[in-house]
């Protein structure tokens, strides 16, 4: 089965999430000869030999100043330059708002299937089968894709694991690919967000804050900390829904899906949809009142305490440490 994985990248660096979406592909795909990926950008040839040992032999690579910055119409012309240069019969990328943009126009173009924020994938002869959240992660969808000319999927991010495997050369294969004409689509200028903190979904370190916070102005404890040791500030959907963090911020299956080395909760009680969203951090440490709360079960370590205390606690041993 011919694939083709969809590398993710922002500013020159690989989003982490591009390295599950590869090795999604590469088991789709069976052999790393009918496996190869797309990267777009301006001066992104380099990163090409990122990809190397993730089950793909061949990286189409669409480099020039057309896509220094990210437009819907050119980047879906590269992509589908891919796709037909490659033969691919499954597209792989991941569920970030580039993907939620970019995979239905491809979709559209191809007139192919489409499955979206896939948990688990599968290939079912020669179709893509999968799960997906429905309604607030209430419940799990079986889909599945038929009778298209070329499949589309896109995974949930930090939910499969990336796996360097040594297979796959990875080898560097230029594309020429022009800017559409007449687009009336126009990238004017990007603007970021004022934090240079990374996402949550690529951060290393997370401290999130629930209901218990009270209000967005408590929110200001937790920065605090994160200021000290370099993470990025989240919250509970609780957290969300009471107007105390945006929505960007929210953590958990109707939010972003992390896996950072390190996830402080604070006054979050651990409900099965953050859990669902955190969970797979590789040392939890919960703040609770409640010895009883939920997130206990998860946490590598437990504090039971007052977050208002505890916190500003930590963020002063945190400053000794790294002083």
């Amino acid at each position: 089965m011919k694939v083709l994985v969809f590398i993710e990248q922002r500013d020159g660096k690989i989003k982490s999430s591009a390295f599950e979406a590869l090795t999604i592909g590469a088991k789709l795909a069976g052999s790393a000869a009918d496996c190869a990926a797309v990267i777009v950008g301006s001066g992104v040839e380099s990163l090409a030999a990122q990809a190397k040992g993730f089950g793909c032999d061949t990286v189409h690579v669409v480099d020039g100043s057309d896509f220094k910055n990210y437009n819907p119409a050119n980047y879906c012309a590269a992509v589908e330059a891919a796709i037909k240069g490659h033969g691919a019969k499954v597209v792989v990328g991941t569920a970030s708002p580039m993907g939620r943009d970019i995979f239905p126009r491809l979709a559209a173009r191809f007139d192919g299937a489409i499955a979206t924020d896939l948990v688990e994938i599968s290939m079912n002869g020669n179709n893509v089968q999968g799960i997906k959240p429905m309604y607030a992660g209430k419940c799990l969808a079986n889909v599945a894709l038929q009778n298209a000319p070329v499949q589309f999927v896109t995974i949930r991010p930090n939910v499969f694991k990336a796996e360097n495997t040594g297979a796959g050369a990875a080898n560097v294969s230029k594309l020429t690919v022009s800017a559409v004409s007449g687009s009336r689509i126009k990238t004017i200028e990007v603007r970021k967000g004022k934090s240079e903190k990374a996402d949550l979904t690529e951060a290393h370190v997370i401290i999130s804050g629930g209901r218990a916070l009270g209000n967005a102005e408590n929110f200001k404890i937790l920065h605090a900390c994160s200021d000290v040791i370099g993470a990025t500030v989240g919250a509970s959907r609780a957290a969300v829904d009471s107007g105390y963090a945006s929505h960007d911020m929210q953590v958990g299956q109707t939010g972003k899906t992390v896996n950072p080395s390190l996830y402080i909760a604070c006054g979050i009680s651990g409900s099965i949809q953050h859990m669902a969203g955190m969970r797979t951090s590789k040392v939890i440490v919960a703040v609770n009142t409640d010895p009883e709360a939920p997130i206990f079960k998860v946490a590598t370590y437990g504090i039971v305490g007052d977050l208002f205390k505890v916190v500003p606690e930590l963020t002063e041993k945190f400053k000794k440490l790294l002083s």
